[in-house]
């Protein structure tokens, strides 16, 4: 097994920097695979014992100036490691002013990716400074654990509003429960519900879109059914959770909804997709 690659380009490192950071406050730790042409940060908790799932997918080549890898094998060109991903964005964090990053496996008395960076020298050799990332590689009888979650059909998918708004939202009414129900129809609606035995708030957008993925045959049906709501009730804390982490600045946002059992989130960046999915509680 063979990893190494290498960044040079500032905003790709900045880009890949802010990945990084968002997946350090979804999750403490993760599953990174590396296949030959992407690498994939996966958290697979048990939707049905209640935690959370997320699967984030990069194109490494909108990232990596150089990148090689051998797999475990020909048939399975793919390497599985655990790592904390706190501890590669602590090292990332110092990069900001280097020439280079590179970042490799190596076996240091553990597995480790070794991050190397570059820095700016005021002689003509320049410092390199080195960070040893302990990861754990997972072996193969193992991988099917770690396949892209499917998504159910879902009842409702719609555009989410502006990220930064449904946190502000999300976060003053955290105050008030620990539960939220987020609802939604094929009419661009949506609305986020707090009921109490004290206090019931909620708060409504409008024209929001639906994606065009809804079949035709939905579509025809009446439009009463556009106004029928899906709606899912979930830990306000993971929701906020995901929202408070965003660094990846999607160019779209989506909610799929599958009624009383799932909200599926998907953030699309032109060069990085995330999902992330939340179950519903009874």
């Amino acid at each position: 097994m063979r990893f190494r690659s290498k960044i040079v380009d500032v905003s790709c490192l900045n880009h890949f920097t802010r990945v990084i950071n968002t997946i350090t406050k979804l999750t403490k730790t993760c599953t990174l695979r590396l296949t030959s042409s992407n690498l994939y940060f996966i958290l697979t908790d048990k939707v049905a014992n209640g935690g959370v799932s997320m699967w984030c997918e990069l194109s490494q080549g909108n990232f990596f100036d150089e990148y090689q890898m051998e797999g475990v094998c020909v048939e399975h060109n793919e390497i599985f490691l655990e790592l904390i991903p706190e501890n590669l964005s602590r090292a990332l964090k110092t990069a900001q002013n280097s020439k280079s990053v590179k970042i490799k496996l190596t076996n240091k008395h553990c597995p480790c990716l070794t991050v190397a960076l570059e820095l700016p020298s005021l002689s003509s050799s320049s410092r390199i400074v080195t960070h040893d990332i302990p990861v754990s590689v997972i072996p193969r009888r193992l991988w099917n654990d770690f396949k892209e979650p499917s998504v159910p059909e879902f009842d409702v998918s719609i555009y989410l509003p502006a990220l930064k708004t449904m946190k502000n939202v999300v976060e003053r009414m955290k105050n008030l429960s620990n539960f939220i129900v987020i609802e939604a129809n094929r009419n661009g609606e949506m609305n986020l519900k707090i009921e109490t035995d004290l206090v019931s708030v909620s708060t409504h957008f409008k024209d929001l879109g639906n994606p065009p993925w809804v079949s035709d045959d939905a579509s025809q049906n009446s439009t009463q059914e556009k106004d029928t709501m899906a709606e899912a009730r979930i830990d306000i804390r993971k929701l906020l959770q995901f929202l408070a982490g965003q660094q990846v600045n999607p160019t779209k946002a989506i909610c799929n909804i599958v009624h009383k059992r799932m909200v599926h989130f998907i953030l699309l960046h032109e060069d990085v997709s995330l999902q992330y999915f939340i179950p519903a509680l009874a």
